[in-house]
């Protein structure tokens, strides 16, 4: 599971990169509750494939402006939202992952065969951070931690708790990823013929901190980026049907479910109004210990 226990290589931070900032915002409102806090004329580095992310005030009658902000769940922050930066890039989720130092992260990144979007840059002390593409051209990123370690809330109602790599190529994915974050794989065969998903925890640490997942698939079925690997956040609802419900009431599309998978919920994967797609869990309930 997803702690707000930062280690290296375990995912820490999220924002949203979005052409219209104050739509998106009353979108995610509406599926997952959030609040936005903007923070008027501070310019961040993050945000899906290309760009946003933010830091905040309070109230989202700025959301207007169209800036960057926060993103938070009953008080605590959960992630970031600001407009898109690179020109001709789609709306996407970006996940970040602890590092304990970019400049030696993005080295191992170019070592590896990957690609340097962004290199590493501080942002007003909050942070350090990078992006990348790996070799396949899944994009992701990293997060020093300056005054900000990341997430204040992970793997409840209205939070991260899973991240996901879609990819053409499974084996390079894994010897990349492994080569920069020293990642632990648990393979579990998935039903029918649906292949091999390889289960991801972060280096050194045991299978209680299992943090995502990889899942090969072909070209033809990444239709979001036109057959790029992408990486896309999972995040917890108290009603996956619900929540479908109105991703669908507010302009979203589902691409798939709401399904139940044994032993870890309905889930439903969803793609908001401009193209990010993301994930709505309810996960299985853990058993009740017996008394005595």
């Amino acid at each position: 599971m997803i702690t707000t226990e930062f280690v290296p290589g375990a995912p820490c931070w999220l924002d949203l990169g979005s052409p219209d900032v104050p739509a998106a915002v009353a979108f995610y409102r509406a599926v997952l509750g959030w609040d936005f806090e903007p923070m008027p004329g501070e310019e961040s580095e993050g945000g899906g494939e290309s760009g946003g992310g933010g830091s905040g005030g309070s109230g989202a009658d700025e959301a207007s402006a169209g800036g960057f902000g926060l993103l938070r769940s009953d008080g605590d922050l959960v992630g970031a939202i600001g407009p898109l930066t690179e020109e001709g890039a789609r709306s996407a989720w970006m996940i970040y992952y602890r590092t304990d130092d970019a400049q030696a992260t993005t080295r191992a990144v170019e070592e590896a065969g990957g690609t340097v979007r962004v290199p590493p840059t501080e942002g007003g002390g909050w942070a350090t951070a990078a992006q990348y593409s790996d070799p396949q051209g899944g994009q992701f990123a990293v997060w020093q931690p300056g005054r900000a370690p990341g997430l204040e809330a992970v793997d409840r109602p209205g939070s991260l708790m899973w991240t996901e790599l879609y990819t053409t190529d499974g084996a390079a994915a894994r010897s990349f990823y492994r080569s920069v974050f020293g990642w632990r794989y648990d393979d579990m065969e998935l039903p029918g013929e649906g292949g091999t998903y390889g289960m991801i925890t972060p280096a050194d640490q045991p299978t209680e901190r299992m943090q995502g997942g990889l899942m090969q698939l072909p070209a033809e079925m990444l239709a979001l980026t036109g057959g790029r690997p992408y990486w896309h956040p999972v995040f917890n609802v108290t009603d996956c049907d619900t929540a479908v419900a109105t991703v669908a009431a507010n302009g979203g599309t589902v691409q798939m479910g709401p399904a139940d998978t044994p032993d870890v919920g309905r889930l439903a994967v969803c793609v908001d109004p401009w193209g990010a797609d993301f994930v709505v869990l309810t996960p299985v309930n853990p058993p009740t210990p017996a008394a005595g």
